[in-house]
This record gives C-alpha cells, sequence and structure tokens, in this order.
C-alpha cells in the first residue's frame, strides 16, 4: 500500500466531508435514488427540481449504473457503476465557483500545489431534452467534475436557471489517495485494528457480474417486453393527466411521480438491450426519441402539477435571455 494513504481519506471519509460541507451551506442532504439511473442528473432531487421558480439547494450521492461501461472488473479506471456527488443550487449565487473551490479544499487538495482548470463543455442530455453550459473541471490532468448551468429540462427553458456541481467520487478519491486501480482504494479503515476494507473488497464481484448479465445473458426478447410495458404503462399516466388529473381540484394527488419512475425503468432497460448489442444504429434514434418524448411528457405535467395551472401553456424560447454567460476561467495552480 502507497504509504500517503494511511494519511488520506477514506472513501466513505470523502463522501462525509463532502456532505459536511455542502450541509453547512444549506443543502437538503437526499439519499441516493433507488431505481437505476444513469447519471445522478436524472434522479428526480435534478431532472423535477430544477423545474419551476422554487428555490432549491440539494446534495446528494447516486450510484449511477451504465451497462456498456462495464469491464468484467478487469479495468482499473472503467465500471458499470459509479458513483457520484450531484449538488443542485437554484439559484445560483454569485460566488458558486468559489465555493466549489472551497469545497476542494474541504477534502484535503491544496490549490497552491495542484493545476486546476475549467475547460468549456457545454452538457446535453437527449433522452432527458435536457442541456446546459459549463466546463469540466481538470485536477493534475484529471476531469474530476462537471460544472453545469442548466438551461433546459424536459424540453422546459429553465427560469430560475440551476448550478449543478457533478463531483467523480472514485477518481478524486483515487487522486487523493494516489492508487492506480479503482479497486484499491481505501473504503473504509478500522479505527481499532486499523484493518482495510477496499472498494474491490466492496464491489469488485458486482461489477463482474451485473458485466456478464448486461453482456451475455440479459434476455433480450423480456428486456423488449419489459421496457414496452414500462413505456405503455407512463404514456396511459400521462394521457390520464392531461385528460382528468390536470382539471381537478386536487391535482397534486396524481401520481406523476410514479410515472417518471417508469421513465427511468425505460432509460435503463434501453441501456440493457444497447449493452446487449439489441439495437442497431437506426434503432437507437427512434427509441430514444421514445423515452425522450416521456420526459418531456413528465416535466410538463409535473410543472403544472406545482403551480396548480389547469393548462400548460407552450414555453416561449427566451433562453437566450437568461442564458449564462461562459467567463474566461484562467487556471487555479
Amino acid at each position: 500500500m502507497n504509504p500517503s494513504q494511511s494519511n488520506s481519506l477514506t472513501f466513505q471519509e470523502l463522501i462525509l466531508r463532502f456532505q459536511s460541507f455542502w450541509a453547512e451551506r444549506g443543502c437538503v442532504l437526499q439519499q441516493p435514488y433507488d431505481v437505476e439511473v444513469g447519471a445522478g442528473t436524472m434522479a428526480p432531487e435534478t431532472f423535477l427540481r430544477v423545474l419551476g421558480p422554487q428555490p432549491y439547494k440539494v446534495a446528494y450521492v447516486q450510484p449511477s449504473r451504465r451497462p456498456a461501461d462495464g469491464r468484467y472488473g478487469e479495468n482499473p479506471n472503467r465500471l458499470y457503476k459509479h458513483t457520484q456527488l450531484q449538488v443542485i443550487l437554484k439559484p445560483p449565487p454569485e460566488n458558486v465557483q468559489e465555493l466549489y473551490l472551497e469545497s476542494l479544499g474541504a477534502i484535503g487538495i491544496d490549490l497552491r500545489q495542484h493545476d486546476l482548470k475549467f475547460e468549456e463543455d457545454n452538457w446535453e442530455a437527449p433522452t432527458l431534452s435536457a442541456w446546459g453550459v459549463g466546463w469540466q473541471v481538470m485536477l493534475d490532468g484529471l476531469e474530476v467534475t462537471q460544472f453545469t448551468y442548466f438551461q433546459q429540462c424536459g424540453g422546459i427553458d429553465l427560469d430560475p436557471i440551476s448550478a449543478e456541481l457533478t463531483y467523480g467520487l472514485e477518481r478524486i478519491a483515487a487522486f487523493l489517495q494516489d492508487v492506480d486501480s479503482i479497486y484499491d482504494i481505501v473504503w473504509a479503515r478500522d479505527p481499532d485494528s486499523g484493518r482495510v476494507t477496499t472498494y474491490g473488497d466492496v464491489r469488485l464481484a458486482e461489477e463482474l457480474q451485473f458485466s456478464v448479465y448486461n453482456f451475455e445473458k440479459a434476455d433480450v426478447e423480456k428486456a423488449w417486453k419489459h421496457f414496452e410495458l414500462c413505456e405503455a404503462e407512463c404514456k396511459g399516466l400521462l394521457a390520464s393527466y392531461a385528460s382528468h388529473g390536470a382539471k381537478t381540484a386536487d391535482k397534486t394527488r396524481f401520481p406523476v411521480l410514479a410515472a417518471y419512475d417508469l421513465c427511468l425503468k425505460c432509460s435503463h432497460l434501453f441501456n440493457i438491450l444497447d449493452a446487449r448489442g439489441a439495437i442497431s444504429v437506426t434503432e437507437r434514434v427512434g427509441v430514444i426519441a421514445r423515452v425522450r418524448a416521456l420526459a418531456v411528457g413528465i416535466a410538463k405535467a409535473y410543472v403544472d402539477q406545482q403551480r396548480g395551472e389547469t393548462e400548460v401553456e407552450p414555453t416561449p424560447d427566451n433562453s437566450s435571455k437568461r442564458k449564462k454567460k461562459l467567463e474566461a476561467v484562467p487556471a487555479v495552480s
């Protein structure tokens, strides 16, 4: 073991340090969402909470599953399921960039000794009909955070916009502990015996077995059937809301959130089918459009439900007026 590891934060200490930092700055600490998502952005605490005018600040750890990225636990830097820390600041404070830099200091990164660069990297999620402007943050050449100002989500222009900080926890932990393999990251250290539990001890079997499932064993026919069933139920809920739910006196009872769970299941099933090689290039575009249609419908229903109006008016294209301008950000070294 690298001697420097014994003085570095363990994986779970890293998470706790980040959580404490953002809790002290007014964030709600949510728990990971218990439906498969491909990124922290897809959890309702981001996708739905950035919609509408209500201010909101939240931080949460989100395991993110990407079936096609699995490597049977054999690649030291590639995972089927990686872990993100997601922070949403709505609206973004003027000093959001300074807060981000302070958060790195809170986990023991001395920016005077490292090269930190903000490289322009605008973000887009076709299945969510969402996009934003921002940067990827590079620490000594390693991408550790995606820093985004959300402009649109579910096809709806955002007002106010939100700042999203997505920390790659495995990358940051490997950097702090100076290890070459994610599986060598110290997850926990017993304070009495000093015994170490590694990332591999906790997650290697999961990476191996889910890679086998996603690439070899997932039943393609049944996965398509699951996709179609979830899609049909989601579409049925949206149709019911449009025809009845939106006109009821107590529309807050209508299960728009359940419809979003079904949309997330469709997205994950699509990713499994993609990993199995069951979706052609031409089919891919069409299936993404089907998931996007669900996400857009849910976003409109959610906004309508939150504001208590009976109709969702088309949103004018005024994003250019609210678009957060990217300023030249000097490297921090």
